[in-house]
């Protein structure tokens, strides 16, 4: 395609003044948006102009053409936008691809170039804050992330994670009234050295979870009691018919075949009342789904077929004998009996002789495998599942749970004490107590101290006044975990290659 402009007049680019006066003329070739997925140049016939003003020091100077191309540029504005677009969207080597296929071609680093000369406009000051960590490396690096919780959109990223920072940041933007944020130590002394006058608001999620943390921890050093406790468990159950425990070495496929056959039973079940009531075969069938002729011959049978299968000789038949030797002889480890049936022949695999010993410890009637099986049945929770259970109202428990938390309460008193404790300040924290939440706030910290809550009561001292701000205020940190997420998608579409300013203008700037 081959143009070119129709002023006659074009702008000096130092003194601004008009000039006619050409010089010369030359060829421009630019490359443009694609038509009908085929990729347009343009050839651009352009002048070159003498400045008409005496004392202005550029003689010479090209024709201006800012609303179709930049000066020196090889590829149009709008072209240039569409591209810049992509490179935000996807990044350089993808975005890549992406332009090659839409016959815009444009390689990874020009792309990036693009998106790093893009301009960064100059946000508002915000009123509200919230202020969290990001991690360049898990465990060995971390910056930070600012967010507008009033317009709920990043404005800026640090690459650090520390009080001076944060501090820095806040001076640079003097009209911040109200700082949500984590309980680490940097934002809390960076918040008041940058705004001493804001008010700081602990982050209502972070709260609950070093309570839980807490309440774990508390768990961790009455381990012991809680073991006891389980133990009483599994001993209350100890009366229950063995037949009735679910037997922890059944397979799936033992299970689907008995889930199967229970169906079974429950449909025969429906075919005699159907039977009796005085329907035929040919008016019960369809209500079951069923054939007439295989109604007429579970009526026959008495009961559905149990469609057994007769077992298969197995190569490991032949060592029987010799595992039930070395079984009463106290031998219970599968894998070294695999390896003495290996030097005696056998040449199968480990599982054979793994799923016979699970049988057989199933089947041993010694008193010491059902204790082993009724522990199996009902094992020792972990100190999470017991913090939660701590938690939980008693009639959201099952029977062995709540079996379990009386057992635990009359075994560590402090930890019942601690679970009630735990889920009065979680209630203080999403705002279900009717009373005043300063003043329970009080009691509650009271209440806590020399507990088992007594780490947690003391690292709100060092907080009190975000904390207190947390009950009262309706901001937290919860957009900001949403930026966060999309930060760390945009760093990992980069391989963790971006650097601090590329990151940041791919974070800054919505695509």
């Amino acid at each position: 395609m081959i143009t070119a402009p129709k002023s006659v007049q074009s702008p000096c680019p130092l003194c601004c003044i008009q000039s006619g006066q050409i010089h010369s003329r030359y060829r421009r070739t630019l490359a443009d948006l694609p038509w009908q997925g085929r990729t347009v140049v343009v050839e651009l016939h352009a002048r070159r102009f003498r400045c008409v003003t005496t004392d202005c020091p550029r003689r010479i100077f090209t024709e201006r053409l800012p609303n179709v191309v930049c000066p020196s540029a090889r590829r149009t504005a709008r072209l240039e936008s569409i591209q810049r677009h992509i490179g935000f969207a996807l990044g350089g080597e993808a975005g890549a691809r992406l332009a090659g296929r839409l016959a815009m071609p444009i390689s990874g680093d020009t792309l990036l170039r693009l998106i790093r000369a893009t301009y960064l406009e100059q946000q508002p000051s915000p009123r509200v804050v919230g202020i969290d960590d990001w991690a360049w490396r898990r465990g060995k690096r971390y910056g930070t992330i600012i967010c507008d919780l009033e317009r709920r959109r990043v404005i800026d990223i640090l690459p650090e994670r520390s009080a001076e920072v944060v501090a820095s940041w806040l001076h640079q933007h003097p009209g911040v009234e109200v700082i949500a944020r984590d309980r680490a130590g940097a934002y809390a002394e960076g918040a008041r050295q940058g705004a001493p006058a804001a008010i700081q608001v602990a982050d209502r999620w972070h709260l609950l979870r070093n309570l839980g943390d807490t309440l774990q921890a508390a768990v961790d050093r009455n381990r012991g009691a809680v073991r006891q406790a389980a133990k009483a468990v599994v001993q209350g159950e100890s009366s229950a018919p063995e037949e009735t425990m679910l037997s922890p070495y059944s397979t799936s496929a033992s299970r689907q075949r008995a889930e199967r056959q229970g169906q079974r039973q429950a449909r025969f079940k429906e075919l005699r009342r159907l039977h009796s009531s005085g329907l035929s075969a040919e008016a019960i069938a369809p209500a079951l789904g069923m054939s007439a002729i295989v109604v007429r011959r579970w009526l026959k049978a008495s009961g559905p077929p149990a469609h057994s299968k007769p077992r298969q000789p197995q190569p490991l038949d032949v060592h029987i004998p010799v595992l039930e030797d070395r079984w009463r002889e106290g031998c219970r480890n599968a894998s070294r009996l695999w390896r003495e049936l290996r030097q005696g022949g056998f040449t199968g695999s480990r599982g054979p002789v793994a799923r016979w010993v699970a049988r057989r410890r199933h089947e041993d009637p010694s008193p010491y495998a059902a204790e082993v099986r009724r522990a199996a049945a009902w094992p020792v929770p972990s100190s999470r599942r017991c913090a939660r259970w701590l938690t939980t109202p008693s009639d959201k428990l099952s029977d062995q749970e709540g079996i379990f938390i009386s057992q635990l309460a009359g075994l560590a008193p402090g930890l019942s004490q601690a679970g009630e404790l735990a889920t009065g300040f979680a209630a203080l924290m999403q705002k279900r107590s009717k009373a005043d939440p300063t003043k329970e706030f009080k009691n509650w910290l009271a209440g806590a101290r020399g507990t088992e809550l007594d780490a947690f009561v003391r690292g709100i001292d060092r907080d009190h006044g975000a904390v207190l701000a947390a009950l009262t205020e309706p901001w937290s940190t919860s957009p900001v975990e949403g930026q966060i997420n999309r930060l760390k998608v945009l760093k990992r579409t980069m391989y963790g290659r971006a650097g601090y300013d590329l990151l940041r203008r791919r974070v800054l700037i919505a695509a």
